[in-house]
């Protein structure tokens, strides 16, 4: 393939070399330490010590397990839900379609810290029992863990299932009823096999997630050993020590999330069905009793994904007297100490995700811009790396950026740069896939006409391309907004003192059991999240939250 060198291929070029140096290359490190030993020879002893750590190998399993369940668990959740907004008319149903992918935005510290509120050892609902002679079970543990997390992912298949199911001709229904099939049976061989990749591959976001979630297993978990705790209380212990335990660790994550994508792939290649675009079946309203139990059913799973924004903020107003919260008794001392007396987690997570936001969506108009209209021989690998850091978990991230910038001619661990780094690339991914979306649309002719009228390649793209995407880049910013200002995983490996963000904050303060600060905290974040969602929906009228 022909490239053209000035200037896209140089900015291909270029692109590539600070993908590589910032993704690839704490990668190759990464790698590298897990198979060095003290003496700096090749070594596979952090690899044989792990095989004969019993703790180690329950972590693995328990892993493992954890992520087949709450996969299980969303598949269970979000596979019957989008079947029914796809093919019922209910009431409330334009609602309840769109507030599950509203879930999305309500960051995973939140969801632990409110759920500890509502039925932890002092939660509201522990409490409300107790009072009555009801002893709860406790929430933490495997119960808590599978629970939330289940609330917290069941939106991607949900989101799958639904584009599927919008997409399905239902003319193949039709011609196999027609042909004396029951309806089980025509949606077993026709519809089930048409939805089976979307739930597939959402499933492997779904796992990935789960596998490296460090927030709810942290704050959940108890007891129960699991990888990415483990791996970050190795990465603590170690520090400033050899790096070859917590490196084999990371690796051991990096193959588990590999092995499954590898599997996955493989059936949903075959699985793969290729339909000519249709016309979905009309949806069928249902009334009385059957109304009122499809809106019941969904409104349950809403209102439980919904709940933590409004506990959090509950939280922040209520009396606490140390880690005793006294709810029905109301007070703003939470929001002044934390206001107040310790504003510098706010402070930072606003400059971080500031700086991250703006150089994210820059670089992802940049590598979006290039893969789709640009195309060379290079691109392809532009592509494939930008959007290597989704299947890492933050945890290892963020340790393969500290083994990699603690030393040489660029040091970073300490420094706010870390930080913005570790935002930047793990969250580029999905900037890159909304800045994307419009440049499919946009047909080559625009920009060649441009050209042709003497305006050179680069004036075009700022005064042709640029203001067609407008709409996903400011989808893209929100987005990268949201997730990096709410990233724990990651930034809580590579901080260091004075550079504590919101999440950080309410990670140590529902440690420590002050949940009244970790309210506080948490209403700032939500607040901060929700205000650039707010105004892109009112001021530049983008929708957000279609569910069409």
């Amino acid at each position: 393939m022909k490239i053209n060198w000035w200037p896209w291929g140089v900015l291909t070029l270029v692109s590539l070399v600070l993908l590589s140096f910032f993704v690839l290359y704490p990668l190759a490190v990464l790698f590298g330490n897990s198979v060095v030993d003290d003496g700096g020879g090749y070594s596979l002893a952090a690899f044989a010590a792990l095989a004969k750590d019993s703790q180690y190998l329950l972590a693995f399993k328990n892993t493992l397990v954890l992520g087949f369940s709450v996969t299980a668990c969303t598949v269970l959740v979000g596979v019957p839900f989008a079947y029914m907004v796809a093919r019922y008319e209910f009431p409330l149903k334009n609602l309840v379609a769109v507030l599950p992918i509203m879930t999305i935005v309500i960051p995973e510290i939140i969801v632990g810290q409110s759920w500890l509120l509502i039925l932890g050892n002092n939660g509201l609902l522990t409490n409300f029992f107790a009072d009555m002679g009801v002893e709860l079970p406790s929430f933490y543990g495997w119960t808590g863990m599978v629970f939330s997390m289940t609330l917290v992912y069941y939106t991607y298949i949900y989101l799958g299932v639904l584009a599927a199911l919008r997409g399905f001709d239902g003319a193949l229904e039709e011609a196999g009823l027609s042909l004396g099939t029951s309806p089980f049976v025509t949606k077993m061989r026709v519809l089930v096999p048409v939805m089976l990749p979307a739930v597939l591959v959402n499933a492997l976001v779904v796992f990935t997630l789960v596998v490296g979630n460090f927030a709810l297993s942290m704050l959940l978990g108890s007891r129960v050993p699991l990888l990415s705790v483990m791996t970050y209380n190795t990465f603590v212990s170690e520090m400033g020590g050899s790096p070859a335990l917590q490196s084999a660790m990371s690796v051991v994550s990096i193959a588990i999330v590999a092995i499954v994508l590898f599997f996955q792939k493989r059936v949903v290649e075959r699985k793969m069905y290729t339909m000519t675009q249709g016309r979905a079946p009309a949806p069928v309203r249902v009334r009385s009793g059957a109304a009122l139990l499809f809106t019941v059913t969904v409104g349950l799973v809403i209102l439980a994904s919904m709940l933590p924004l409004v506990i959090v903020f509950v939280g922040a107003f209520t009396e606490t007297s140390g880690p005793v919260m006294r709810w029905g008794s109301w007070s703003l001392g939470s929001l002044q100490r934390a206001l107040q007396g310790a504003p510098e987690p706010i402070i930072n997570s606003i400059q971080f995700s500031s700086i991250a936001t703006l150089a994210g969506v820059a670089f992802a108009l940049l590598v979006s811009y290039l893969t789709i209209k640009k195309r060379n021989t290079f691109t392809q690998a532009l592509d494939y790396i930008v959007v290597l850091p989704l299947t890492i978990s933050g945890t290892v991230l963020g340790i393969a950026l500290v083994q990699t910038f603690n030393t040489g001619w660029l040091i970073l661990a300490g420094s706010s740069g870390i930080m913005v780094l570790a935002y930047t690339v793990r969250r580029l991914p999905f900037a890159v896939r909304n800045a994307s979306s419009t440049l499919f649309n946009i047909p080559d002719s625009i920009e060649e006409a441009s050209i042709s009228l003497g305006v050179s390649p680069l004036m075009t793209f700022f005064k042709v391309i640029l203001p067609a995407m407008k709409a996903s880049l400011i989808s893209a910013a929100i987005l990268m907004w949201v997730t990096t200002i709410s990233e724990l995983s990651a930034s809580v490996v590579v901080y260091t003192g004075g550079l504590e963000t919101m999440p950080i904050a309410i990670f140590r303060q529902v440690d420590g059991g002050r949940l009244g600060l970790a309210s506080a905290y948490g209403a700032a974040l939500v607040s901060v999240i929700l205000l650039p969602i707010v105004v892109a929906i009112k001021v530049f009228r983008i929708n957000l939250f279609s569910s069409k």
